[in-house]
């Protein structure tokens, strides 16, 4: 398990605090926040500034809709959130973050008008399941089983030596291969639909390359550490992380804009950057060396997504009553459908039924939105920078499974990719996973350097660096503690 404690005893040693004066992080998201946090328990001054005005980046709640509905503009449901090392190492539950978990964690509803559940307990996961129990528990329980030894390694850069190898090589073996191929150990079109839509998660075509992975994980993540949501919005994760920071000394400014790093006095400081490679190659001028800005020029970002909140007058109305089990919804059908759906966004398509997630966070917690009323939130994913409407194919989707939903809805707000970039720059053309999940960009994240920038003193620790994606704060962990690493080398 992760131990700051010892982490600041080996890092900084008797008589070194002071060589390591100060550290700017710009950008307020999960991962920069975790930076810093990481960066002033070391012992160093830490300021952040952010260009928007709320601090969280798509981890932020904001009034989208009518007074008194709080939506959560980016993410809502957290495994990763809960199965993260670093945030597990921190008193978040003293600093006012509660997790809040569903009877379940997932519904996936079918056209027969009944759902597929994903559950909390391996055995109750065995008896929904049915004749394909056994085969989704062989897939999920080695992990599910040894969550944190596997988080201490899986969310980490790739290329290094796992601490759990036999655990490693066996998750390995079976995330590469894509999830086609793995669905086929399924009989039923039940467990093979509950895969697809997780697998889904990772923004590939089910038939290629390493779109097993992220459905291993969060399968494994649902009877490991479960799928929760935040209480009161996402936005409770980015201010415990603030507490944590204020209680170290850190400062974190808002509505401050970085446009060049060299408008920072950066002399004798770490610089951290929760950025996309898109937005160092746009800060960091003559800083970056040649050979450093063409590759980070040649990264690839992955779909978009195209999201609507809801202000809904009373609980959506399933056909499948199990849905109202669970915080998170998967809308596709078959795994047949949503392979087609995810296929098409992949050759830069639009899918006419497209694979849509949904969140309801307020049917378990009431904070949300005001006494009876209720929120959600649904997305597809589309091609990068994708401009066209999305809205009636994911509301018919939406009636399928649920019909009289629009019936529900008081108000929505509508999130194209190019205005969920507006909002967030880290969202280029949509793409809330910061970067493609392609198997180069797996191993090399941004590119063969990581975190390190090849520029003294200056680091990336954005979702474009490893582990990616997830609201975990690993990506800044980890790149903090590789400042940090090379300050004491150099001192």
């Amino acid at each position: 398990m992760i131990e700051l404690g010892v982490i600041e005893r080996d890092l900084i040693g008797p008589g070194k605090k002071n060589a390591m004066k100060r550290a700017i992080v710009i950008g307020a998201g999960p991962n920069g926040l975790s930076a810093a946090v990481v960066l002033a328990q070391a012992g160093l001054a830490v300021e952040v500034f952010e260009g928007e005005s709320q601090a969280g980046g798509a981890a932020r709640t904001m009034a989208l809709t009518l007074p008194g509905f709080q939506h959560d503009f980016g993410s809502s449901v957290y495994p990763m959130g809960v199965g993260s090392p670093f945030f597990k190492s921190l008193p978040l539950g003293e600093l006012g973050l509660q997790w809040i978990h569903g009877d379940a964690p997932l519904a996936h509803p079918l056209d027969d008008g009944t759902a597929v559940m994903l559950e909390h307990s391996s055995d109750d996961q065995e008896h929904q399941l049915g004749s394909d129990g056994r085969a989704w528990a062989a897939l999920m329980r080695p992990v599910s089983n040894h969550w944190w030894d596997f988080a201490e390694d899986a969310l980490r850069a790739p290329l290094h030596i796992p601490s759990h190898l036999y655990l490693m090589a066996r998750f390995g073996a079976l995330a590469v291969q894509p999830a086609a191929v793995l669905a086929r150990r399924f009989r039923t079109e039940r467990a093979r639909a509950l895969f697809a839509g997780i697998a889904g998660h990772s923004m590939l075509a089910l038939n290629q390359p390493m779109s097993s992975a992220v459905a291993l994980v969060l399968g494994a993540a649902a009877t490991a550490v479960g799928w929760p949501v935040a209480k009161g919005g996402a936005q409770s994760i980015p201010d415990a992380l603030i507490r944590r920071l204020q209680q170290l000394g850190g400062v974190v400014h808002t509505s401050r804009r970085i446009a060049s790093l060299d408008d920072l006095d950066t002399r004798d400081a770490i610089v951290m950057c929760d950025l996309t490679p898109r937005q160092l190659l746009r800060i960091g001028g003559k800083r970056l060396s040649s050979a450093y800005r063409r590759a980070l020029g040649r990264f690839r970002f992955g779909p978009g997504a195209f999201k609507i909140d809801y202000a809904l007058s009373e609980p959506i109305p399933w056909k499948a009553s199990e849905c109202h089990r669970a915080p998170t919804v998967h809308l596709g059908g078959t795994f047949n459908e949503i392979a087609h759906a995810e296929y098409e966004v992949s050759k830069g398509r639009r899918a006419e039924r497209p694979y849509v997630l949904l969140a309801q966070p307020s049917l378990f917690d009431p904070l949300r939105a005001p006494a009876s009323k209720h929120t959600a939130w649904a997305y597809c994913h589309v091609p990068n920078g994708h401009s066209e409407d999305r809205t009636a194919q994911i509301e018919a989707q939406i009636e399928r499974f649920a019909p009289g939903f629009r019936d529900c809805v008081l108000a929505r707000r509508v999130f194209a990719p190019a205005d969920l970039e507006s909002m967030d720059a880290n969202l280029v053309g949509g793409d809330v996973g910061g970067g493609a999940l392609s198997m180069m960009q797996i191993l090399f994240r941004p590119c063969i350097h990581g975190y390190r920038t090849g520029t003294p003193g200056l680091y990336l620790c954005s979702a474009s660096t490893p582990p990616g994606g997830g609201v975990h704060g690993m990506c800044g962990f980890h790149a903090a503690q590789a400042a940090l690493r090379d300050r004491e080398r150099k001192h």
